[in-house]
């Protein structure tokens, strides 16, 4: 189990950002989001799923994650340049929190992607299994992960994932804050 955070102020690929976040309250969604603006990357990331090759990153591309209190997920909404949205990753995690003014998540290493297309893709069920087999993860920590996972893809097949259609909406709250804070400094 690692922690990721929002900013992936460690990420060496990317070379130049610009970042924003809030904390929204709403009967949709309560937690925090964050948007990652990739102005410019060291190179383009290219994924695969089945026949399919997509890239999730590459320069102007944008990253809004969910950080929602209280759930054992977080869901990464992957725009390409032209703003269309390219995969959902959903994360599941053991919690997630604030650091230092930073949204987290403790990352329990299964995770989901959903494609525009509506295909739902599990990953990383091998990886589960090690990190329980190696000690990295308890038994509780490993149950959570499987059964959340169980949980959210039966709510994307059944159309009860709602969250997903908030996407579009949080990136251009937080596109808003990066242009009044760009109009503050200029």
């Amino acid at each position: 189990m690692f922690r990721k955070y929002g900013d992936r102020s460690d990420w060496k690929r990317i070379i130049q950002r610009e970042y924003a976040q809030s904390y929204v309250e709403s009967k949709d969604f309560t937690g925090y989001i964050s948007l990652l603006n990739l102005l410019q990357v060291t190179e383009p990331l290219w994924v695969q799923y089945g026949e399919k090759k997509i890239c999730i990153v590459d320069n102007a591309y944008t990253w809004l994650q969910h950080f929602p209190l209280g759930r054992n997920y977080s869901v990464t909404t992957m725009f390409d340049a032209m703003g269309e949205i390219v995969q959902w990753y959903i994360d599941i995690c053991h919690e997630v929190g604030l650091e230092n003014n930073i949204p987290w998540m403790d990352d329990l290493i299964l995770d989901i992607v959903v494609l525009p297309s509506g295909e739902v893709f599990q990953l990383d069920e091998e990886e589960l299994e090690e990190a329980l087999e190696s000690g990295s993860i308890n038994q509780e920590m490993y149950d959570l992960a499987k059964h959340e996972a169980a949980r959210i893809t039966t709510c994307l097949k059944e159309n009860q994932f709602n969250l997903l259609d908030l996407s579009k909406i949080h990136r251009k709250v937080l596109e808003g804050q990066l242009k009044k804070a760009e109009n503050e400094h200029a």
